[in-house]
């Protein structure tokens, strides 16, 4: 279903559907929906071939659009990948369902009993590239938070994702509840980009997951609120009393683990009291094949180093290149990360208690570490089961976007006949 004359009606027949879904989703309890996962589970083993097949389709289309090695590495699936899938929507149905949840009870004098709730958020709309893998995560998380869910997945994934939806249409059937509660959008035309955007009093959240120009558009466009990272520049900033063996091997991680995803570090930090240090610290990198730009006191270290220019300190590479600099300790650090990040990921590697508290207090991002990688800025690490993507934003998300992050809450009032004097 590629090519739809009428993308406007398509796209208000979807949401009318989802509105409809997610109203019936609100009855269902959890051992439905945990069914609904499993079964989705076991149809994506069941279909690795058909799944291989279609993801073969996929690359080769992004191939031929020239995109770049990292990206195909997000697009690509393999058995092992399938797997992870599969056993990602088991480990969302083995999480606490957050429905129904009473965050906070209390009484009033006047006898009145109140107790706040978690409640869905409704209708999610999720418009993402390349990752086939999303498309399970965001639907699963989506289903298990009570909400129905548009997915809009990305040109180059788009055989991938439908056969994983596919999956998905066969849980839900299978554990009796509206098959409309993950819904895909069949076309790869942007204009059903456009229409989502637009479709407040339908869609009730909005979530981008993607490069630079989707998520800059979703922002500037959107009418829905949105949950977004507009890009991942994380650093690494090393202490003087960092352990350097600990601190290169975390740099090496941080880095070249994947080199394409958002929580890759794009700028080390290095206290120029341990310069002599540097060369412990960026072997490992140069070593692994990745272009380092440094400015002129970790040049003056490796030859191999290239000069950094004021724009490599804004830049997500996605890639195997870092920068690299040299600053007079943790608040030059933090001033350098204020003035620079993008509020993602940050971590200090240090064994001085001290400075990694300065560091998590005062560095103001989504996610703040100490001696670890920046690799584990995931859902998945933080025990959340999955996310549907990571939130720099301070309005009710911020960081990996889980089950309770996609709930809202409503206030229940207990009264015995109190009337307002």
């Amino acid at each position: 279903m590629e090519n739809i004359e009428n993308i406007p009606a398509m796209m208000a027949e979807m949401g009318a559907k989802a509105k409809a879904a997610a109203k019936q989703l609100a009855g269902a309890n959890t051992a439905q929906k945990n069914k609904a996962l499993t079964e989705a589970a076991i149809s994506l083993r069941t279909s690795i071939p058909q799944l291989l097949d279609a993801n073969a389709k996929d690359v080769a289309f992004g191939k031929d659009k020239g995109l770049s090695s990292a990206m195909i590495d997000r697009l690509l699936l393999d058995e092992d990948r399938i797997e992870a899938i599969a056993t990602g929507l088991e480990a969302i149905a083995a999480l606490p369902d957050p429905i129904g949840d009473v965050i906070a009870h209390w009484k009033q004098p006047n006898g009145l009993d109140f107790s706040r709730v978690r409640v869905p958020l409704g209708v999610i709309g999720v418009i993402y590239e390349s990752r086939p893998n999303v498309t399970a995560d965001a639907g699963a998380l989506c289903l298990k938070a009570g909400n129905a869910v548009i997915l809009r997945g990305g040109s180059e994934s788009f055989h991938s994702s439908s056969c994983i939806h596919a999956c998905l249409t066969e849980g839900l059937k299978a554990a009796g509840l509206p098959v409309n509660t993950v819904q895909l959008v069949p076309t790869r035309d942007r204009a059903a980009v456009g229409e989502m955007l637009a479709m407040s009093g339908v869609i009730d959240i909005i979530v981008p997951r993607g490069g630079r120009s989707l998520v800059g558009r979703v922002q500037a466009e959107s009418r829905v609120p949105v949950f977004a990272h507009l890009e991942g520049i994380c650093h690494i900033y090393v202490d003087a009393a960092a352990d350097i063996k600990k601190a290169a091997a975390i740099i090496l991680n941080s880095k070249m683990r994947r080199t394409g995803i958002c929580g890759a570090a794009e700028t080390v930090l290095i206290d120029a009291k341990i310069k002599d240090k540097i060369p412990s610290l960026i072997a490992p990198l140069l070593d692994a094949g990745c272009e380092i730009r440094g400015d002129k006191g970790v040049q003056a270290v490796d030859n191999r180093v290239i000069a950094a220019t004021e724009a490599d300190w804004t830049t997500e590479y996605l890639d195997a290149i870092i920068s690299v600099k040299l600053v007079d300790g943790v608040e030059a650090a933090a001033k350098h990360i204020a003035k620079y990040s993008s509020g993602h990921t940050e971590t200090i590697l240090t064994e001085d208690a001290e400075a990694a508290d300065y560091f998590l207090n005062t560095v103001d991002s989504a996610i703040v570490m100490h001696n670890a990688s920046t690799q584990f800025a995931d859902g998945g690490e933080f025990g959340m089961g999955a996310e549907i993507g990571i939130a720099t934003g301070r309005i009710h998300a911020r960081g990996p976007v889980g089950l309770e992050q996609l709930t809202s809450f409503k206030y229940q009032v207990r009264g015995t006949g109190q009337t307002r004097p």
